[in-house]
Parts: C-alpha cells; structure tokens; sequence
C-alpha cells in the first residue's frame, strides 16, 4: 500500500523527478505538496508542504512549510533552508549545515539514533523480513528467544498451572472456533482503534490504543504459552515413552518446536497470524468454563 501510494503521489505530481540511479526523489517546488518516500532519497529544491521518509536520507534545500521526518535515515538541512514543522528522526541523525537553523520557534526535534542500516535495509529490501538471513547472528537470536519463551512458559505453568490447563483443553476440543473467534476479535480490535483514532479526541484515542496494546500483548503470551504447551505435549506423546514424560520437558519441546516454526522463511507470518488469533480466542472464551467443560 505504501509503495502504491507513493506511485499514486509521484504520477500525480509533475514536479517530482528522480535521479538518473532511480535512488533519489527530487522536489522541485509546490508548497501543497506531501512527500511520502520508501526505500529512496528526497531531496527538496524550493518547497513542500511535509515530507517522511522511510529508509532514506531528507536534504533540505528550500522550504517545508510542516513536519519533516525519516526512519532509518537522517535529515539535513542547508544553509539558507527553512522547516516550519517538528523534525522526527528514528535511526539517523539532524545535521543542520548552520548553528542557528532556520526553524519556527517552539518546534520540536526529536532524535533516536538507533537501528539506522536495519531500517534502510529493510526499506530497501522488504522482502527480507520474510526470509531472513541465516547466519550466526540470527542464530544466536533464536537461541535467546528459545531460553526467553522457556523462561516465560514454565513460569506461567508454576504460578497459574490451572489456567493454562484450561488454555490447554479449550484449544484442543475446539481449534478452529477459537481462531475463528481470536481472528474476528482481532479485526473487530483493529476496526475500533482506527475508529477511536478518527472520531474521538488525541488523548482519549491514545490512552484506548495503548491500552489495547497492552492487552494484546498480554493476550498473545499467556496464548504462545498454552500452545507451546498444547504443541509440547503432542511431541512427548508421539516421541517419548510414557515413563518419560514430564511437564518440563513438554515445555521444552513446545518452545523449540514453536521457535523453529517462526525461524521458517515466509512460513513463520502465517505461524504468527495463528498464534495471535489462538491467543486471543482463548482470551475471550477463558469464562465459559460450563460449556467448554460439558464438551
């Protein structure tokens, strides 16, 4: 969709040109003009109403009359250019060329120098978010991510072993009413926080949406626990002797068998689909003990 916009923009506006590398935008002059630009670099000659960046540096040699912005770039701005707006720079840097720059007083400018060649690698190959790269690196991440995820299950086992029993059973009598019911859940979640965001107050809208955030990300650990549970125990049953089964060794395997899932190239987006839609469909059936016990 970003990429089509940015097409729909370019298309529209004559007065946007690139580079003969294809790797640079450049503004030649319309105040009313928005830049949005993926994966390349925006120069602006004269003037532009707001200009965002992803994975790209912004140089600023005329006038932006709002916001400038990038992720996984930097902005600079030249001598005798003006920005009117905030200055927002996620994993690059500001490099005002003059000490004063010029800018409209009480403006912010906010920089997090962190994660710059991952961000403008993953602009300009988006594509490797769905097949990473094997090698030590990656490696070594799912490692940690096995010992964390380990560490999380058999906590959760130990303090609430009852409710993740129930998780458990919930999901293997009924999988497929749980997804379908974590699924719509999700899309009636997202409906209402775009919906939040376009009709009710700034504050009001933030405080629901990180608050649904966080209920999410609740809802997905205490959901990847009982399936690495559910998965774990499915693996010692078909693997292992009875006399060799044991709670933590069910985890164990849970874990790894789930780790290695999401490790698999393009695979791992529809793994991670699945596991919010379980982890929300046990969310909302965890009070319907009678009925899940009756079956």
């Amino acid at each position: 969709m970003i990429l089509l916009f940015q097409l729909i923009i370019f298309a529209q506006a004559p007065n946007i040109t690139t580079s003969d590398d294809q790797k640079t935008l450049i503004i030649e002059g319309n105040p009313d003009t928005q830049v949005f630009s993926f994966g390349k670099n925006v120069i602006v000659k004269q003037s532009a109403k707001e200009v965002f960046v992803f994975g790209g540096d912004v140089t600023i040699e005329g006038k932006v009359d709002g916001d400038v912005g990038t992720l996984g770039g930097s902005v600079i701005q030249k001598e005798n250019a003006f920005i009117g707006g905030d200055v927002i720079v996620l994993g690059g840097t500001y490099q005002p060329e003059t000490q004063k720059p010029l800018r409209n007083p009480g403006k912010e400018t906010v920089l997090i120098g962190v994660f710059e060649e991952e961000l403008r690698n993953f602009a300009q190959n988006p594509t490797e978010v769905f097949s990473p790269t094997l090698s030590w690196g990656f490696l070594a991440q799912r490692i940690l991510s096995i010992l964390f995820w380990f560490a999380i299950s058999f906590a959760f086992t130990t303090i609430s072993p009852g409710a993740v029993s129930r998780a458990v059973a919930r999901f293997q009598l009924s999988t497929l009413k749980i997804l379908a019911i974590g699924i719509s859940g999700f899309l009636f979640t997202t409906i209402g926080i775009m919906a939040s965001i376009a009709f009710l107050p700034g504050y009001l809208s933030g405080i629901i949406g990180l608050m649904t955030l966080f209920l999410l990300i609740l809802a997905y650990v205490f959901g990847r626990v009982a399936l690495q549970v559910s998965f774990g125990k499915l693996l010692q049953k078909q693997l292992l002797p009875e006399n060799k089964h044991s709670e933590t060794l069910a985890i164990l395997l849970g874990v790894i068998a789930w780790s290695i899932i999401l490790s698999i190239p393009y695979l791992w987006t529809f793994a991670l689909l699945l596991l919010f839609s379980a982890s929300i469909g046990l969310i909302f059936t965890a009070r319907s003990k009678n009925s899940w016990q009756n079956s």
